[in-house]
């Protein structure tokens, strides 16, 4: 697979002493004060804002000092779980992987959307394209937000390439690529004619609609990839069990709550919060072990 990826992630060494810098009031399994890490969907400043109730409300129900402390990106939110300055982390599925292999973070919940734990990826053509199979595709021009992101690139990728034998896609089966910064561009990118395909999460369409109004009619769903599991909480391996189990009851009684569950749709789109098993996200390592010598965090 061409390297589109960075280099592997950024070892970082000194665990111990930064951690302790981390947590310097209680044990390290039980601090005294915890730190929740959001990377912002959304400008920093809003979600700042926009979080710090929900932090204040763990921090309330589990009789701790709770901050809500906004990332640059997913590469310094897993580092600093990693170093034990951040102790909760809210992380998507290829990010945790990382995290979990890196430095044994630990998957607690995840979201629920519409109903479910899971999505799915989806092909994007015209619908007079005449394009009717991931055959078809061969050839044409593939239009992608981010070689990071799990819809986006790294679950079509795998498909194509096991499906048609290829190491490279964008190399050896699509014509020609665009990375477009997003799933909504890479849309509008087959909207406008200015490529054959996009893969995007399901379905990137119906947030377009009210400016392509006719998008639902002019794009047609060519297939679906796997299940995908969804983003998640997760939490360092320093925190002892009786602490996370707390972490974990309080944010599932969330649910309950109108006024926590609206700053969660607020800031990732999470319509609820359900449990989570390591297991979950194997088809995602699966994945993951196919572009391993490329793939890095540092991009996310």
């Amino acid at each position: 697979m061409k390297k589109i990826f960075a280099s592997i992630f950024v070892a970082v060494m000194a665990v111990s002493v930064l951690a302790a810098c981390g947590s310097s009031n209680g044990s390290e399994g039980n601090p005294d004060k915890l730190v929740i890490g959001f990377v912002p969907s959304q400008d920093s400043e809003t979600i700042a804002d926009t979080v710090q109730p929900l932090a204040d409300k763990l921090g309330e129900e589990i009789g701790k000092e709770v901050e809500g402390r906004v990332m640059t990106n997913y590469t310094a939110l897993v580092e600093a779980m990693g170093t034990n300055e951040v102790q909760i982390g809210f992380i998507p599925a290829f990010g945790y992987v990382l995290a979990n292999q890196e430095h044994g973070v630990e998957v607690i919940l995840k979201s629920e959307r519409y109903g479910s734990g899971t999505y799915k990826a989806q092909y994007l053509v015209q619908a007079d394209s005449g394009i009717k199979s991931l055959a078809d595709l061969e050839g044409k021009t593939w239009a992608y937000g981010d070689p990071t992101s799990t819809s986006g690139y790294l679950f079509p990728a795998a498909q194509i390439a096991n499906k048609f034998d290829v190491s490279d896609p964008e190399t050896e089966f699509f014509g020609d690529s665009v990375q477009t910064g997003g799933h909504d561009n890479s849309a509008i990118a087959v909207y406008n004619g200015e490529a054959d395909v996009a893969t995007t999460f399901d379905d990137v369409r119906s947030d377009l609609k009210e400016e392509y109004p006719d998008i639902m009619d002019k794009l047609k769903v060519l297939q679906y990839t796997d299940e995908i599991p969804n983003d998640t909480i997760s939490v360092t391996k320093e925190l002892d069990d009786e602490l996370q189990q707390q972490i974990k009851d309080t944010f599932l009684s969330f649910n309950n709550d109108e006024e926590m569950i609206k700053i969660m749709n607020e800031v990732y789109n999470w319509d609820a919060i359900i449990e989570a098993e390591d297991s979950e996200y194997d088809v995602v390592r699966e994945t993951y072990e196919m572009f391993s010598d490329d793939i890095s965090i540092d991009d996310m």
